[in-house]
């Protein structure tokens, strides 16, 4: 019966909100763009401001990421206005531009150099990919994970932010 209560402490005591905002040390974190350049992940999310954002994390190697690409490419068609982000956990930048370009992946394309285990990784709690993200034009995070390209969370904020 003890067990139970303090169980039940801890589960109700653990703070399961989800963030509406990137903390200061996933912003700072750095990625790598396709033209070679190391920036923050503020400086990137920057060039989008004012814009609705999709971020997918993937990486070439991962099944179930390529698996979920005609999915994003279906989201794509039917969600023109939003802005595409993948970022890339492959193994080397090498691989993360042959997978871009072998799995025709549009959109806007950043190497995560710090993998899972870095700022970024930390903040979103990187456990799965692929793993996605919807960022509202404000900068607000509106949806802080999901796992399926399909899922309907998805579609419900983006259709709250279509034209």
């Amino acid at each position: 019966m003890n067990y139970l209560i303090i169980l039940l402490i801890s589960i109700l005591s653990c703070n399961t909100e989800t963030p509406a905002k990137f903390s200061e040390e996933a912003l700072n974190d750095t990625f790598v763009t396709l033209e070679g350049n190391h920036i923050p992940f503020k400086e990137a999310l920057e060039t989008y401001k004012g814009q609705t954002l999709l971020i997918d994390i993937w990486a070439s190697w991962c099944g179930d990421c390529i698996k979920g690409m005609p999915k994003v490419k279906t989201l794509q068609k039917e969600y023109k206005d939003v802005t595409y982000i993948f970022l890339s956990l492959d193994r080397n930048q090498e691989a993360w531009k042959r997978g871009i370009k072998k799995y025709d992946v549009v959109g806007e394309h950043f190497f995560m150099q710090s993998g899972w285990d870095g700022a970024f990784g930390e903040f979103v709690n990187l456990n799965w990919i692929p793993r996605y993200m919807v960022v509202d034009k404000q900068g607000n995070i509106k949806l802080f994970k999901a796992v399926n390209a399909d899922d309907e969370k998805i579609k419900e904020i983006l259709n709250e932010y279509k034209l």
